[in-house]
């Protein structure tokens, strides 16, 4: 090649040769990011947890299916892979979040009880409906623990699939402090015979009235008859792998009013009409409610499977509800899935988190990451900081999952990212897997998610997936610790977490009061475990319970001060600088719930040194309100007045 010919030649091939380029950086930035051997045991060695598992409830016996419709019996094992739930809390009135709601999938029975270890404060019990309907094609998906009628006393509330939520409220006068079947009446938050399938739920304050609402997300078409194996017809799938919108209408349910009593009653206005269709019928699998703008309206991120997220910008007044879409902003070079609201499937956890220290949430989503499979990838929506856009409609987020290393694990389901050893940086917790069996399914579920769209409602013409089937049902859950590059790197094979589960729910309280936070798995077809965290870093935390008087007469003096201030706002300034962000969670995620408590991990600060916090939250009259304390490590618990 002459001299002059060689311009002539990076000319011509010069769009090849960036290409070039681009993959092979791509193909860098791609690779599983592996800290040295020496550097895995140090982070390992920072995390000690006992696995104890969850006793099995009354009635429990084996299965592996629910009976389903007649049309979806072909891909039963599909249908009857979600059902296990966790929440922890306080529900004896301890002080503690020492108490467990579990859905048990086995029997479809919903357990109280204590967590194990912590002493047989009350015998376990289930919940049951009582007098209202409640049959073979009703089954529930979760629960939580919250004060739903403000009177300062725990309550539940239980969703499910083929029929709406319902409230079991503590009776104010049942006669003893041990939490029993008998001392709670079960509600029908909504009125009618309605047939939902829902997934998940979490309470917040969508208005700003002062007061507590529901979110409700639901998947399969309302009015379906998915679990009645008598029934006549065809059920309805989605429409497509990747832009569904026929899913059953997720719900926003306004506080209405509530009373005390005997006869405890708590009410809904039904004020979904405010989401427009687009938002409101993905096939929702996990909802994350919290204020991402600085505002305290909590916005709505709905994580979806088979169609793309939705993150919706909250515009509220009291009484009157109002949302609207933002979708994210992307280049040239930027894949369609890392811009927010393109995504094309698989979402499957959500929660939310201050990860990258600018004072604002974060969010975490699960999704499908597993290998050679239908994968997207993990997302870790990091703020940008221009919350002024989001008036524009637009989702002032980036990607960072895969620079960060959070990208891939397994078949994800919930995620939560919380501080474990007290250090001041998040881990991230990860539940995985889908249907656990002997015969790999993957190239039937490969054909499918590449066949065509029209195929796909009708589960006729769907793959075999029965009793048997293995779709990623040997994932070990996902355990991240980030290390020295700034990266995340997943250490459950070197901590213990590493047996093939199938879990669906991670609930996460500090169980014992001892400052560091414990978990439960909550798990499909198979026993489901507590994990007591023994953390011996010596490193110093804050724990805070931010309490809402109740405002019913007398609760004070009853021993109940208030109910948790589900959507306030702390902030702690460390000696170093940094400033830690968190908000109180009201259910965030698919099927596990945290305890309604903050929790900060804060590294070798001394015992006596008092911090600079900051407090911002909405009294019972919506009004914004704000206090600065000046805190020591350790646990504190304070009423807002």
């Amino acid at each position: 090649m002459t001299g002059q010919s060689r311009p002539h030649f990076l000319v011509r091939y010069a769009g090849f040769l960036v290409a070039l380029i681009g993959i092979v950086v791509l193909y860098g930035m791609a690779l599983p990011h592996r800290p040295s051997a020496d550097e895995q045991t140090a982070l390992a060695e920072r995390f000690r947890f006992t696995r104890i598992e969850l006793p099995r409830p009354a009635g429990f016996f084996e299965r592996e299916t629910r009976p389903v419709h007649p049309s979806m019996q072909k891909i039963s094992a599909w249908v009857s892979a979600m059902g296990a739930a966790a929440a922890l809390g306080d529900v004896d009135g301890d002080g503690l979040p020492n108490d467990l709601c579990q859905v048990e999938p086995r029997s479809d029975q919903v357990q109280v009880l204590p967590v194990p270890g912590t002493g047989a404060r009350y015998v376990p019990f289930v919940l049951t409906a009582a007098a209202l309907p409640d049959d073979a094609s009703m089954a529930p998906m979760g629960c939580f623990i919250a004060d739903l009628n403000e009177d300062g006393a725990m309550d539940f509330l239980v969703y499910y699939w083929g029929r709406t939520p319902i409230a079991f409220l503590r009776k104010a006068d049942s006669g003893e402090v041990k939490p029993r079947r008998d001392a709670y009446l079960a509600t029908e938050v909504v009125a009618g015979r309605e047939r939902w399938y829902s997934n998940t739920a979490t309470l917040a304050d969508l208005d700003g009235d002062g007061h507590l609402d529901l979110v409700i997300g639901n998947t399969y078409p309302d009015g379906s008859r998915l679990l009645d194996a008598k029934a006549s017809g065809v059920m309805v799938m989605p429409e497509s792998t990747s832009r569904s919108a026929n899913g059953g209408w997720n719900r926003l349910l306004l506080w209405a009013g509530a009373t005390s009593g005997s006869q405890p009653t708590v009410h809904y206005r039904d004020e979904s009409h405010a989401l427009k269709e687009a938002d409101a019928r993905g096939w929702t699998l996990a909802v994350a409610a919290g204020d991402l703008d600085g505002d305290l309206l909590p916005e709505l991120y709905f994580a979806n499977d088979f169609g793309p997220d939705r993150l919706l910008h909250n515009l509220s007044t009291p009484g009157k509800l109002r949302f609207e879409a933002m979708r994210g902003e992307g280049g040239f070079t930027t894949p369609k899935s890392f811009v927010l609201g393109q995504d094309s499937c698989k979402g499957m956890g959500a929660d939310l988190a201050d990860v990258n220290g600018d004072g604002l949430m974060d969010i975490y989503v699960s999704n499908i990451s597993s290998s050679w499979a239908l994968q997207e990838g993990h997302f870790l929506w990091l703020s940008t900081g221009e919350t002024a856009r989001m008036r524009d409609g637009v989702a002032p987020y980036v990607q960072g999952a895969e620079r960060l290393g959070l990208s891939r694990s397994g078949w994800g389901w919930d995620a939560k990212l919380d501080d474990f050893d007290n250090d001041g940086v998040l881990e991230a917790i990860q539940a995985t897997g889908f249907v656990k069996g002997t015969v790999n399914r993957w190239p039937e579920l490969q054909a499918l998610g590449t066949a065509n769209d029209a195929l796909l409602t009708d589960p006729r013409n769907w793959p075999r997936f029965q009793p048997g089937t293995d779709i990623s049902g040997h994932d070990p859950n996902a355990f991240f610790v980030q290390d020295s590059s700034g990266k995340y790197f997943n250490i459950a094979k070197l901590i213990g977490l590493a047996q093939p589960m199938v879990t669906r729910g991670v609930a996460i309280a500090d169980v014992d009061g001892d400052g560091d936070l414990d978990f439960v798995f909550a798990n499909q077809w198979e026993d489901s475990f507590f994990y007591r965290n023994d953390n011996a870093s010596g490193n110093a935390f804050l724990g805070i319970r931010l309490l809402i008087p109740s405002g019913q007469e007398g609760d004070a003096a009853a021993g109940r001060p208030g109910r948790p201030a589900i959507g306030a706002e702390a902030r702690v300034s460390l000696p170093d600088g940094r400033v830690l962000t968190a908000q109180v969670d009201g259910g965030n995620g698919m099927s596990g719930k945290r305890a309604p408590q903050l929790h900060f991990g804060l590294g070798q600060v001394a015992a006596d040194r008092a911090l600079p916090v900051e407090i911002r939250w909405r009294d019972t009259r919506g009004q914004v309100q704000a206090r600065k304390l000046t805190l020591k490590p350790g646990w504190h618990t304070v009423v807002l007045g």
